[in-house]
């Protein structure tokens, strides 16, 4: 499934969870830095463990260096979307 997220490096924990904007924008906050790939890294392996999948199955598709990135997760897409759902309104 495609999944837009808008990240926030830097943060005091690692955390996935709210909307962010008008849209289906998951937030992710990371307590890694945006150097070198680091808050990139750190996404992927939240956003992996929020979806029950492995980090190899969350691929970056579109903003490898934007706070607005595409990932593309392989997870079945029933289980994505109600994952997705349950994220979406959490704070």
């Amino acid at each position: 499934m495609r999944l837009t997220v808008r990240v926030r490096p830097g943060a005091s924990r690692t955390r996935v969870g709210g909307r962010w904007g008008e849209a289906d924008v998951l937030v992710v906050a990371v307590a890694a830095r945006a150097v070198d790939g680091r808050a990139t890294a750190a996404v992927r392996a939240a956003v992996a463990e929020a979806f029950g999948v492995r980090v190899r199955d969350v691929g970056v598709v579109a903003g490898e260096r934007s706070r607005t990135k595409v990932l593309d997760v392989d997870v079945d897409d029933e289980m994505g979307r109600r994952v997705l759902a349950a994220l979406l309104v959490t704070q």
